[in-house]
């Protein structure tokens, strides 16, 4: 962080309701250059086709251009691109949208410095988009309140295409209570409504924001901060009857508490709290679970089975250690699960004639992006089943290639003896999960 950004942090929190009217100024040729360089070489181009590695070639072309405008209030962000990808275990697709790459430098650039001033007031319930606050710090801590704080209810929310419906009027009131260049709010003004191309139409939206910048995480954090964040710790928990806890990635969220008559009393005002602000649960999504050290207890005496939540891509269920205590234990997704299995499946296909070794280095790594996020303490069964079928279509595969490659089992181990898969491993184990957790 530049000199500059730190006085500004510095001043948002000391002073928690000071609005900032010159940071445009922030934005710099240099801050840029830096964002643009900071995007994988594979990042996808927007609608004019540009790629990462042809905008640092012609950077100083481009770059003048893009200030100018923004101090002349003329910047006009081109529309994004938008693509649809699969949602686990679904047959329904997510949009999400591509900017340009010089556009997305801009938003990275915009995002850094705004979020300078938004993370000295950003509560500790929120998790994603953020430094140091990914999705293993909010599983670490669901892990942590429902062990460690006296919890036996959790209500399971999901929000109703939250991307799609963020009010655009909310946002700038939001955003205006920080933020009050000028320039900054024209800039956000414009990528609200920037638009959306697919296929040869373009198409303008009054609401939402397209998902795929970075503008439009902190814009979603933003909206969430003041519409679930502040209200539930001022509003909600002073009027409750015991601990409740919220814990919130993005626009997914679960809230933990003590009684049932509190988590049902909010789920009632949360509903009326939503769609004052365009929002809306998903019904079929949203439940209220009972969760905790005494569920296994309750369960047994009305002869019902446990139940389990579902929180970033994880079941949690309750269970207990090899001393008998209580703990949540946890597994991958089976919608999660089975797609990463088609992943495999599918690259397999696609790489069925490279060599063994580039097939080695290719399977590694989606076994290794694999392990990093899902090998979280209590999981390791379960990576290590993806470990299992990955050797198995693989060496299925092999014995595929020509009617005289079949490989037993004997020579697929001296394959792999020279080419050795990636061998599962926890990326956090018990000992370093309290660690990522945010109390």
């Amino acid at each position: 962080m530049t000199t500059g950004l730190e006085r500004i942090a510095v001043k948002a929190r000391q002073d928690t309701k000071l609005q900032f009217t010159s940071l445009a100024h922030h934005i710099t040729k240099e801050l840029i250059w830096t964002s643009l360089n900071h995007m994988p070489k594979n990042t996808s181009p927007g609608i004019d086709g540009i790629t990462r590695d042809m905008a640092i070639i012609e950077f100083e072309k481009w770059v003048e251009d893009m200030m100018n405008s923004i101090h002349r209030f003329g910047y006009k962000p081109p529309a994004v691109r938008r693509v649809w990808i699969p949602k686990p275990g679904k047959v329904e697709k997510r949009p999400i949208g591509v900017p340009s790459v010089a556009d997305r430098a801009l938003q990275r650039s915009t995002a850094t410095v705004l979020s300078t001033i938004y993370e000295q007031d950003f509560l500790n319930c929120s998790f994603g988009g953020r430094p140091n606050r990914g999705a293993h710090n909010a599983l670490a801590t669901l892990n942590e309140t429902i062990s460690g704080k006296k919890v036996s209810w959790v209500l399971e929310a999901d929000l109703k295409n939250f991307f799609g419906t963020l009010n655009h009027d909310w946002v700038i009131k939001f955003v205006q209570h920080r933020i009050g260049d000028p320039r900054i709010i024209s800039l956000i003004k414009r990528w609200l409504k920037a638009g959306v191309m697919e296929g040869k139409d373009t198409y303008v939206s009054e609401t939402g924001t397209p998902q795929g910048g970075s503008i439009s995480v902190l814009l979603s954090n933003i909206y969430l901060h003041y519409v679930l964040d502040l209200w539930f710790e001022r509003a909600i928990k002073p009027r409750l009857k015991g601990e409740a806890y919220l814990i919130r990635y993005i626009d997914d969220f679960v809230v933990c508490f003590q009684f049932r008559s509190d988590a049902l009393r909010f789920g009632e005002v949360l509903k009326k709290r939503l769609t004052k602000f365009s929002l809306e649960l998903e019904p079929n999504k949203t439940r209220l679970v009972e969760f905790g050290r005494f569920a296994s207890k309750h369960a047994k005496q009305k002869g019902s089975k446990l139940e389990t939540i579902y929180f970033l891509g994880f079941t949690h269920y309750c269970t207990r250690n090899r001393k008998g205590n209580f703990m949540v234990g946890r597994k991958t997704e089976k919608t999660r699960f089975k797609r990463s299995v088609n992943k495999i499946q599918e690259t397999l296909r696609i790489i069925r004639h490279w060599s063994i070794k580039d097939q080695t280095e290719k399977l590694n790594q989606i076994l290794r992006g694999h392990y990093n996020y899902y090998g979280i303490a209590g999981n390791l069964w379960t990576i290590t089943k993806i470990y299992k079928i990955t050797e198995r279509y693989w060496r299925k595969m092999l014995s595929s290639r020509s009617q005289k490659s079949y490989i037993t089992w004997e020579k697929f181990n001296q394959i792999k003896s020279i080419f050795p898969l990636e061998r599962p491993k926890l990326s956090i184990p018990f000992s370093e999960l309290k660690m990522y957790a945010k109390l």
